[in-house]
Parts: C-alpha cells; sequence; structure tokens
C-alpha cells in the first residue's frame, strides 16, 4: 500500500525542473515578442525603425530579384535611368509577380496588362486603359526607399514620417588609395549550412545575434572542443565584461597569453549589426561590418562589408578555408564529420527554428545575452508606445567603431 500511493502521487516540478525523469515536461515556450519580425508583430514593427541591406550594388541590375525580408516579398530591381527600386512583388492591379516583369527606363513592367511602375511605386502607364490609364495617379505600387553605401543597396520598411538616416561607419570612411572595400552576401556570417544557391539560414536571427554576445563558445566550440577553427590563442579561458554602448551592447575579453595580454572587444549595434574583429587576430580596430537580417521569423541571412587591401585574395573566400576537418570545408563534410566537429551552424539551427526559451536555464556566462535581451526588449516597447528607438537619431546615425584586437 505504502509503494501504491507513493506511485499514485502528482509529478512535482522545482522551477522549470522536473523532479526525475522527462516525463511530463511542459512544452517549452518561445519568446515571440523578441522574435517575431513579420509585419504588425512587436518586434516586426521595430525592426522597420531601422535600414536593411537587401543587396550588393554591382549584382542589382534590369533583371529583377527576388528579395524576402520581415516576412515579406520584394522584388529589387535598377531602372534604366539607374536607380534602384524595391515593389512588392506581386503587381496592384491583378497580383502577378513582378519577377517575370520587364525593366524600363521608367521602372518596371508588368507581364500580364503592362502595367508600368516607377521605383517610387507611382503607375506610369496602364496600356490597356483609355488613354495609357487617366486614372493611373490613384494607383501605386507598395514601395520601400532605398540608398546605396558601401557597395550595399539598404532598404527602410517602415513609417516614411520616422525615416531615420542611413548609417554611417567611421572604419568603412576614408579609404586610402591601397584599399578597397568588399561585400558580402552568402551568408559568410552564419558559419555553414548555407550556400551560393541558397545563403538562408532555416532559424531566427536573434540565434545568431545573441551568438556575437557570448565570448565563452569561441572557447568550447571553436577551440576546445572541435579542434582550432581560428586561431590558438582563442582557446585560453578569459576574462569578460559587457556593457552597453550607445545603441547596442559590447564585451571586453582579457587572456593571458604567451606572457603577454591580449583584448578583445566585440559589438553589437541595434537592431541587428555585428562588429567582430579580425578572426586572424590581425591588431587594431574592427575592418568588418555585419548585418544578420530576418527572412522571416524562422530564417535569416548576413550581408557583409570589409576594408582590405587591394589585389589581395578575396577575404571571404580566404576565411572560408579557416574551419575545415581534415582538410575539408564545410559543403565537403559528411553527416558524420559534421557531427565530430560542429561549428556554429549545428550549434545554432539545432536550438529550434526558433528556440524554445523557457527551457533555458541561463548561467553567469550568459549576461551579455541577457543583456541584449534586454535592450531589445525595451526598444521595442519603444516604439509600441510610439517612440523612436536607439540609433535612429541623425546625433547617432556615425557610428564610432570600439571592437578590435589590442595586444599589450
Amino acid at each position: 500500500m505504502k509503494e501504491e500511493r507513493a506511485t499514485s502521487q502528482p509529478i512535482r516540478f522545482v522551477g522549470k525542473r522536473q523532479q526525475g525523469g522527462g516525463y511530463g515536461k511542459p512544452p517549452g515556450q518561445s519568446d515571440e515578442f523578441l522574435t517575431l519580425v513579420e509585419p504588425g508583430t512587436p518586434c516586426g514593427e521595430f525592426m522597420r525603425r531601422y535600414w536593411h541591406p537587401v543587396g550588393v550594388s554591382s549584382k542589382v541590375t534590369s533583371d529583377p530579384k527576388r528579395v524576402r525580408i520581415l516576412g515579406e516579398n520584394l522584388i529589387l530591381f535598377r531602372d534604366g535611368q539607374g536607380k534602384p527600386g524595391l515593389l512588392h512583388e506581386n503587381c496592384a492591379h491583378r497580383g502577378t509577380s513582378l519577377y517575370y516583369g520587364k525593366v524600363e527606363d521608367q521602372g518596371i513592367r508588368c507581364c500580364y496588362h503592362g502595367w508600368l511602375f516607377a521605383v517610387d511605386g507611382a503607375c506610369v502607364e496602364q496600356p490597356c486603359e483609355p488613354g495609357g490609364g487617366q486614372h493611373r495617379d490613384k494607383c501605386r505600387q507598395p514601395w520601400y526607399p532605398v540608398q546605396e553605401r558601401y557597395g550595399l543597396v539598404f532598404a527602410y520598411m517602415g513609417p516614411l514620417d520616422s525615416m531615420p538616416p542611413l548609417p554611417t561607419y567611421d572604419v568603412l570612411e576614408g579609404l586610402g588609395p591601397d584599399e578597397e572595400l568588399q561585400q558580402e552576401d552568402q551568408s559568410f556570417y552564419i558559419g555553414g549550412g548555407v550556400s551560393q544557391e541558397n545563403p538562408v539560414a532555416p532559424y531566427s536571427w536573434l540565434q545568431n545575434f545573441e551568438n556575437v554576445m557570448d565570448p565563452f563558445h569561441v572557447v568550447i566550440l571553436h577551440s576546445r572542443f572541435s579542434g582550432v577553427q581560428f586561431r590558438e590563442q582563442m582557446a585560453a579561458m578569459p576574462t569578460v565584461e559587457w556593457e552597453l554602448c550607445d545603441h547596442g551592447v559590447m564585451y571586453r575579453s582579457v587572456r593571458q597569453t604567451g606572457g603577454a595580454q591580449f583584448t578583445r572587444i566585440t559589438q553589437t549595434l541595434l537592431p541587428n549589426v555585428r562588429i567582430v574583429p579580425s578572426i586572424e587576430l590581425a591588431p587594431g580596430q574592427g575592418r568588418e561590418v555585419a548585418w544578420l537580417v530576418p527572412v522571416d521569423s524562422h530564417h535569416h541571412r548576413s550581408f557583409g562589408v570589409a576594408r582590405v587591401p587591394k589585389n589581395e585574395e578575396r577575404l571571404y573566400s580566404r576565411r572560408s578555408r579557416m574551419a575545415v576537418f581534415e582538410g575539408k570545408t564545410w559543403s565537403e563534410m559528411t553527416e558524420d564529420e559534421h557531427r565530430r566537429f560542429p561549428g556554429d551552424y549545428e550549434a545554432q539551427s539545432t536550438q529550434g527554428s526558433i528556440p524554445a526559451h523557457s527551457d533555458e536555464h541561463l548561467a553567469g556566462s550568459d549576461k551579455g545575452l541577457v543583456m541584449l535581451r534586454r535592450l531589445l526588449a525595451r526598444q521595442i516597447r519603444v516604439v509600441q508606445e510610439g517612440g523612436d528607438p536607439e540609433g535612429t537619431s541623425r546625433e547617432q546615425s556615425r557610428v564610432s567603431v570600439k571592437a578590435g584586437n589590442f595586444f599589450e
């Protein structure tokens, strides 16, 4: 009888953890406030107060290009006058995809009935209507402003009366005669699992963004567990301090290696900018800026710009050979090799397309992640209350990069 009464007792939970076994575990819950980015969601409205890269300038031509960002399907093109345009994919007339449109001097023409739209969405011509469309000014294709800088095309997808200036970054300005900017649009900053044909990772942008504020995974994942993927000095356990900076979070990690002190500073900036110093440990200020762009709530990709010397092998092709397993790059490895030699993609993607945040057990080493989430949550609420989030004022439009590798 005593045994029977014991087994009939209800399962008890202490905090999130069950006493014994996994039976009865409640389903995990995601923090949708921070992760969902479609129109009308809290984070989606916050994201739409900033500029996001949508393409490399040299690749934006008269051939329409499909772009999916923040859960919206768009068409990116350059008209005959050289102006880039970003329009909603489906024609305002009858919904045909403008991907099959023809680009002309004044804009893009729908293949179905020939309606012609300028880069600002204005309907220029309706050839099947009398006089080319006597009321065409009453129809406008949904569109978004775009600007070009650093060899990238940036889009602003928020309310026009709240549009901030497109930021500049001191590290990408004032190039010398022997320097150039190289652009990256194949999601190098995701670290595997993507290809030139499909540079989209099947998980949330936030997992990647939080990873930037996690210096300890560099020691374990990239150095001790899978072998040295970057440099041996990174295997030394650092002392770390995190702090809020401008409109973001940064950390200083200090290592003692070979009798010298090595300080590494890494930045994140709202809403999705990562500034990580050279993984080759080149000394001085970091010279790369990258964006982790949400495709939708469950997918993301990355764009980047690097300041590099001219006439050298492209930085991103050289980097792709750093994390190899028995001479193989990520795409050449077998499934078993991925299991034995995991990297960022394996660590982040296996959390789920959006993690079950309620199942997490955060520790002191996660302080940077917590600071970043709290900063995001505060600024999302600012937008909900009708305000302008950090990083969208004219005073914050020029960014001073603090990230870098500093040796003493």
